[in-house]
């Protein structure tokens, strides 16, 4: 079993640090280095150390994990959080648990990365039972039999001693295939990653047929048309291009690779908060990131105005527009700037109630204010709730109040 380092956002792990008597080493410092190389900015680099920075989720470095998990609280429950998150990724569609072969996860130790292995692997069996789809191809070869087309140069070239055989181009079809292909490398991944015993790779590989090594990229996957056939195929390319795009090898020593499956904290929590409303709030037309043209430059450049959630009553038309802030807010006084920017939002959108929306203590209220106006700012704090459906509705119903307000 790997070994798990777990800390919260901002926090630093440093050489040295131990968890169960296995160390924070150089080679792992290394390691997330070479990563850091990349232009990653899921952590800052500090003094024989790392530092977490607002991205939340998993780094795999050879023999260790680094988990990095949200907190707005004072609660150093890592138990607690971790489920927060989890709950928080299932409600965005991080996790599709609703799939038919998805539906019921049963690793317990629930973390990020054994979720998303399990999930990989339940979408290969289900494939593979329900069969897997064939494909035309085309393909050069030698053959004992002439079919196809005869490629006569590098028939001489390759048959001079054999002329029985023919160097032929012919059509092929079964399921060596880019789609297959792409599946494969990600199956031989989590393989070679996979510490968890309840989680039994190796038959699956087993039972996927050997394809050809295809190297990937972010156009590999965005070549990919899913056509009727391919449609089943759609959660589990999403999960093997998570996996194969944030996965970087070391190929200088061997040994230091790093995979890292980080998620945004404030992008989840303003996802999670729009879902949330979006579901439950249907009364209201609710979007997310409405873009509004605000300045034109009289030669060149434009600006715009783009609130996090905007919600209009399908009967009255009332506007609110809502702004997600994750972090704790330190007393009753948002931020002056944040403040300035839900003014301007009231005004370009003529809304009637503006609110900002911070994770917090169960049932803490921070207040409304109002402007010379009389547009009303909220406050709102929503409680942190390991439990998915009471995190939920402790945001619609802190919403729906103050929308009534």
């Amino acid at each position: 079993m790997q070994t798990i380092f777990s800390l919260y956002e901002h926090q630093t792990l440093r050489l040295g640090n131990e968890v169960n008597g296995v160390k924070f080493t150089q080679h792992h410092l290394e390691a997330l280095e070479n990563y850091y190389g990349n232009g990653t900015p899921y952590f800052a680099l500090v003094n024989k150390g790392i530092k977490a920075t607002e991205y939340v989720g998993v780094i795999n470095v050879d023999d260790i994990v680094i988990e990095v998990l949200p907190k707005a609280d004072k609660d150093n429950n890592f138990d607690r959080w971790r489920k927060v998150l989890i709950g928080m990724l299932k409600t965005v569609g991080a996790f599709r648990v609703s799939s038919p072969s998805s539906a019921d996860l049963s690793i317990k130790r629930n973390y990020l990365l054994d979720l998303y292995f399990e999930m990989y692997i339940k979408e290969i069996n289900y494939l593979v039972r329900t069969g897997l789809v064939k494909k035309y191809r085309t393909s050069e070869n030698n053959q004992k039999a002439l079919k196809g087309k005869l490629m006569m140069s590098k028939h001489l070239q390759k048959n001079i001693i054999h002329k029985e055989r023919f160097y032929v181009s012919h059509t092929v079809y079964d399921q060596q295939h880019e789609v297959h292909q792409i599946l494969y490398k990600a199956l031989q991944l989590v393989y070679q990653l996979n510490n968890n015993p309840a989680l039994n790779v190796r038959a699956t590989l087993f039972s996927f047929p050997e394809m050809k090594d295809l190297k990937v990229s972010h156009d590999t996957f965005d070549k990919i048309a899913l056509n009727r056939k391919l449609k089943p195929y759609e959660k589990a390319l999403d999960i093997a291009r998570l996996l194969l795009l944030n996965y970087h090898p070391d190929l200088t020593k061997g040994g230091n690779d790093v995979l890292a499956l980080m998620f945004d904290m404030n992008a989840l929590w303003e996802r999670f908060v729009l879902i949330s409303l979006q579901r439950k709030l249907t009364d209201y037309k609710i979007k997310g990131q409405t873009s509004k043209l605000f300045w034109v430059g009289k030669d060149r450049g434009r600006s715009y105005m783009r609130p996090d959630i905007l919600m209009e009553h399908k009967e009255n038309n009332q506007k609110i527009v809502l702004d997600t802030k994750w972090k704790h807010i330190q007393s009753n006084t948002p931020n002056p700037s944040d403040l300035r920017q839900m003014f301007a939002y009231s005004q370009f959108f003529d809304a009637e109630k503006v609110a900002l929306i911070y994770p917090g203590l169960l049932g803490v209220n921070k207040g409304h204010y109002k402007w010379e106006n009389d547009v009303e700012c909220g406050v709102l704090q929503i409680g942190v709730d390991e439990d998915l459906g009471k995190f939920v509705g402790g945001v619609v119903e802190r919403v729906r109040e103050f929308c009534l307000s």
